[in-house]
């Protein structure tokens, strides 16, 4: 095998860690042998959680590491669009300003640029790109692309903004010419109806990469990847998870209270923190205290070992629960100096997000 060849595959290795889903591999690879472009889009709309502040600068380093060059596309317009901080374009501003700086504390590399959605939307190029994408698709495909924004179908029909959101979504796409396009699995609606649109134009197709959703501490299950529909960790609800605003003491504070059903997999919260945001940080040294009449401290050697023992009843929930205590508030203490800088901003985001619809 040449070196080419092993390169590419430690790249492809890269790329897929903690994903659930690549659309497709095989473009995967052949995009990964050229120069690739990449991006990841967020609607600036509330305070960072673990899944935005922590788990995608984590992601975004993966894929830089793989050969690809990221942008971090922060959507003022999208979020205006979608009634987020009553459709302030200055709060939905300063919103993506704690994004951008949660990003580089909590160290996305240097090489990644940012860019707002108003920086695309300002060329006429772009809205042009936005009609050639309308017409080739349908009034139907797009309805069903509402879910990416956290609406339903019904939600267009009094008002007709939120029919144009998916399309914007898919002209970022295509404007930018990006061959990879990183988001939740609550992403898939956009990325799917993009390949779509673009097939049908002739257009290169966008391999998406489709990140696990943490869901939401009140439980609820996971998200089904054709309807669009789980209980997750959401910026709107301040009780669903955990904000680069928590501290320590509040950390605990919801894990101690968080569902954790014993041996339940599927959208546990804690498990879901512990395998997706704790275990990649800690990298080899996974160490769950347990008590010596239940066995003792149980070294681990992944995150799939992980899930493993606690399915099979080995690891119980209050132990879990002390593992992600113990090591979160250390991997979010350079998030939530950010978060202690911008308090006041972070007030004034909570208000306007606590009036939205």
């Amino acid at each position: 095998m040449d070196v080419i060849t092993v390169n590419r595959n430690q790249n492809l290795d890269l790329l897929e860690r903690n994903l659930l889903e690549v659309v497709t591999e095989e473009e995967a690879e052949k995009a990964l042998s050229g120069n690739p472009t990449g991006y990841i889009g967020f609607e600036p709309s509330g305070i960072p959680h673990l899944g935005t502040g922590i788990l995608f600068p984590a992601k975004i380093n993966d894929l830089v590491s793989a050969g690809i060059e990221m942008e971090v596309l922060l959507a003022d317009w999208h979020a205006m669009v979608n009634d987020k901080l009553l459709g302030d374009l200055d709060l939905i501003r300063k919103s993506g300003n704690i994004f951008q700086d949660t990003f580089k504390a909590m160290g996305v590399s240097q090489k990644v640029r940012f860019t707002w959605a108003e920086d695309l939307s300002s060329d006429g190029n772009y809205w042009k790109m936005l009609l050639k994408m309308a017409k080739a698709t349908s009034l139907t495909r797009v309805r069903r692309a509402l879910p990416i924004m956290g609406r339903s179908e019904e939600d267009a029909g009094s008002d007709f903004s939120k029919l144009i959101y998916p399309l914007m979504q898919v002209t970022d796409i295509a404007y930018r010419n990006y061959d990879f396009a990183l988001g939740g699995m609550d992403q898939r609606h956009a990325h799917m109806l993009s390949r779509d649109i673009s097939s049908k134009l002739g257009l290169k197709k966008v391999v998406a990469l489709h990140t696990p959703l943490i869901s939401s501490l009140r439980g609820g299950g996971r998200m089904d990847a054709v309807s669009g529909e789980m209980n997750k960790m959401s910026k709107s609800d301040p009780n669903s998870g955990i904000f680069i605003s928590d501290g320590p003491e509040e950390v605990a504070r919801k894990i101690s209270g968080a569902v954790c059903p014993p041996r339940e997999v599927e959208g546990n919260p804690v498990l879901d923190i512990a395998r997706w945001i704790v275990v990649p940080h800690l990298r080899n040294s996974i160490l769950i205290h347990r008590p010596e009449k239940k066995g003792g401290d149980l070294q681990l050697e992944n995150a799939s070992d992980l899930v493993a023992r606690f399915q099979g009843g080995e690891i119980h929930p209050m132990d879990l629960k002390e593992f992600v205590v113990r090591h979160l508030s250390t991997i979010m203490k350079p998030a939530l100096e950010v978060a202690r800088k911008n308090s006041a901003v972070i007030k004034e985001i909570n208000e306007a997000r606590s009036g939205n619809p």
